[in-house]
Order: structure tokens, then C-alpha cells, then sequence
């Protein structure tokens, strides 16, 4: 048996979407740009995909701007917009400590050409405090970048409330909604925020393809220059076949929202407990009681995280230490670190993310071989330190 619990770091595609992609790779030969009829169907399809996306967001089509993925989704928001009000005078940035890379890296690399870049605490639970933001937005801070659920812990961020505190000194406000598409209900309009980014091999669509939601109004310089697709906010021929799949996922993302939630809130409880019931000194990271359904993060004390991620492996069970776009570095998770975790509880931590095809009899197996494995692991390196 193969339990896959790493849906944080992608999922795999839903069949109706693989399907729909495969008819799409055949049927839809014209580019969306051209105006002949092969053209004007694949525009057509495009146009189906985009209003999808935009009903999963809350927003219209018109609204949304396709992109190569959530990473390209948070640079054309956060550099976009940076270019676009830097003759205003406004040069400061503020994100959370516990932003996803693409957002965090992009940041610095503004710091680097002169803008102020204030990194927000985060308290223990993994939650930003709404003072942090009131204390750190000034009359010359152009954005405010805070995710709406974290990609390790799971914990959703009082984003609404963050954002009227920006709004009130004149700041616009976006949110890395990746985790949280097609977990929990996501309304940009109800957040309000004035740009959001969901990527769709987080919500059972294909990989290479994401989506920012851009509120009518907001002025972005465009990252990816030549045409004028897009709107004129990202140029290059659109990915039709992936982008139809990324709208049927968002189609059913939505459609199966609410049982899909509870379903896995009540699994990712079960192990949770399970764990914490049959494998001792163990400690959950993160609020939860505001986390979406279907994460949690456990440390287990006295244990490597990647050695116990490589014995779980080995008895064919799929877990992260954190972030897949941060696997291969040495260093503890940044998002741990912020919670003020110490450096050996962050790195004895495992997140689980289960997905829609998880099952019970999956999850009874990982209770059943996990603490063995967390036991054999505290042995060899008690052995290793007395020797």
C-alpha cells in the first residue's frame, strides 16, 4: 500500500481534468490570439476557464490574470505593483515571516534596489497579529503581503482585518491564497485584498498554470513583456489545454468544497490524535482551531525529521518536512523559526496534508507503523550519543 499525505506540495490531477486536457491537446489547435475560427475556440475555451477560476475566487473573469504557476502569480503582484506605484513616493513593503518564498525572496530582492522591507512577526500559534500590521504600515508603504494559509502549518491568517488596517494608510494589500483554494471557502471581494494568487496543482489541476486575481482598478507593470495578451498584464500564448484543466479543477473544487472539508478535517484528526495518543513526546505545531482541514505539523522529539521522512518512505508513506520548495537545504524551516520554535523541535517536525483520495484504512496504517518506526529511530540515536 503507497499513502501518499504530502497534498500541500501538489496534488494529483482530478481524471475529469485529465480528460478534459487530453480533448483540449487534440481538439483546441488555434492560438486563443488569432481570429480565424480555430483561434476563436481555443479563446473561447479560455474564456470558460477563466469565469471557473474566477468563481472559485469570488471574482470575474475579467478579473483574473493566467499565469505559469503561483511563484509567477506572486512576482507579477508584488514587483507589478511595486513598479507601478514606485513614482508615487510609496517604497516600503511588508510581508509576514511566514510567507511561501516566491513572496519572501521577491521582497528582498526589492529591499535589495533601495525599497523598506519590514518583515512581520508571527506569534507562537503561526497567526500574524493585526497590531504587528498597525505598528508596521506608514503612510509610504505601497503593500501589505500576508498568505491566507500557511503551507506548513495550515494556520488561515485574519487577512480581513489585516487588510482595512492597510487600507487606512493607503497601502494595497495581497494574499497567497495557494493553500487555501479549494480547502475553505476563499472570497477576495469578502477578504479585501486587491490582489490574490491560487496555483492549480494545489486544488487537483495540472502543474505549470496559476492565477491572480487583480481588483478592478489596482495598476500593474507587466513582468512578462512582449504581446499583449492577458490584458496587457502578462504576455506569451496562453497554455489552453492547461488552463482548461486548471478551470475544471476549479469547477470542482468548488462543487465538492464543503463535504470535501469536513471529510478531511475529520481524517487529519484522527491521525492527529493518533499520533499523539500512540507516540509519545510528540507536540502539534500551530493553532488548531484556525487552520485549514486538511494539515497538521508534528514534532517528535529526539527524531531527525528527514531520517523519520525517509523510514516513513521506506514502508511507503509519502510526508514533508515543510515546504517542497525548500527540500535540499540543510537549514530549519523559516515558518517554525517565526513561531519561536527552537532549532531541534523545527527540525524533528513532519507536516501530513492529506488529500481527496485518503482513506481511513490509509490512515489506520500510518498509526500502526509510525510509532515503530519513531521508536526504532529515539533507539539509534540514543546509541549514537552513548557511543
Amino acid at each position: 500500500m503507497r499513502i501518499y499525505l504530502d497534498h500541500n506540495a501538489t496534488t494529483p490531477p482530478a481524471e475529469p481534468v485529465v480528460e478534459a486536457m487530453t480533448r483540449a491537446v487534440r481538439d483546441l489547435v488555434g492560438n486563443a490570439s488569432s481570429v480565424h475560427s480555430f483561434g476563436q475556440q481555443a479563446k473561447s475555451a479560455l474564456d470558460l476557464a477563466r469565469a471557473s477560476v474566477a468563481a472559485l475566487v469570488g471574482g470575474e473573469g475579467s478579473e483574473v490574470v493566467f499565469t505559469g504557476g503561483g511563484t509567477e502569480a506572486d512576482n507579477l503582484a508584488i514587483r507589478g505593483l511595486a513598479e507601478a506605484l514606485e513614482a508615487t513616493g510609496r517604497r516600503e513593503i511588508v510581508v509576514s515571516g511566514i510567507e511561501h518564498e516566491a513572496v519572501l525572496q521577491t521582497a528582498r530582492a526589492l529591499a535589495k534596489r533601495g525599497w523598506t522591507l519590514t518583515v512581520l512577526p508571527v506569534e507562537s500559534s503561526g497567526v500574524v497579529a493585526p497590531d504587528a500590521v498597525r505598528d508596521a504600515v506608514s503612510e509610504k508603504t505601497a503593500l501589505v503581503s500576508v498568505m491566507h494559509a500557511n503551507n506548513e502549518v495550515g494556520t488561515v491568517q485574519p487577512v480581513t482585518e489585516i487588510a482595512a488596517l492597510a487600507h487606512a494608510r493607503g497601502a494595497l494589500v495581497h494574499t497567497d491564497a495557494v493553500q487555501s483554494a479549494g480547502k475553505i471557502p476563499l472570497d477576495a471581494r469578502a477578504l479585501g485584498v486587491d490582489l490574490l494568487t491560487i496555483s492549480a496543482h494545489k486544488f487537483y489541476g495540472p502543474k505549470g498554470v496559476g492565477a491572480l486575481w487583480v481588483r478592478r482598478g489596482v495598476r500593474l507593470s507587466q513582468q512578462m513583456t512582449g504581446g499583449r495578451q492577458e490584458r496587457n498584464r502578462r504576455a506569451g500564448t496562453e497554455n489552453v489545454p492547461a488552463l482548461v484543466g486548471m478551470g475544471v479543477a476549479a469547477t470542482l473544487a468548488l462543487q465538492a468544497l464543503e463535504p470535501h472539508s469536513t471529510r478531511m478535517s475529520t481524517l487529519r484528526d484522527r491521525l492527529e490524535a493518533g499520533v499523539l495518543r500512540n507516540v509519545a513526546h510528540t507536540a502539534v505545531n500551530g493553532a488548531v482551531d484556525t487552520r485549514v482541514p486538511n494539515t497538521t505539523n508534528i514534532s517528535f522529539d529526539r527524531v531527525e525529521a528527514e531520517s523519520l521522512l525517509i523510514a516513513l518512505d521506506l514502508e511507503g508513506i509519502a510526508v514533508s518536512t515543510g515546504s517542497a520548495c525548500s527540500s535540499g537545504t540543510l537549514e530549519p524551516s523559516h515558518v517554525l523559526k517565526a513561531m519561536g520554535l527552537g532549532t531541534g523541535r523545527a527540525q524533528s517536525s513532519l507536516r501530513f496534508s492529506l488529500g481527496a483520495a485518503n482513506t481511513e484504512a490509509e490512515i489506520d496504517r500510518v498509526l500502526d507503523v509510525l510509532p515503530g518506526v519513531v521508536q526504532k529511530l529515539r533507539t539509534l540515536t540514543r546509541a549514537a550519543v552513548g557511543a
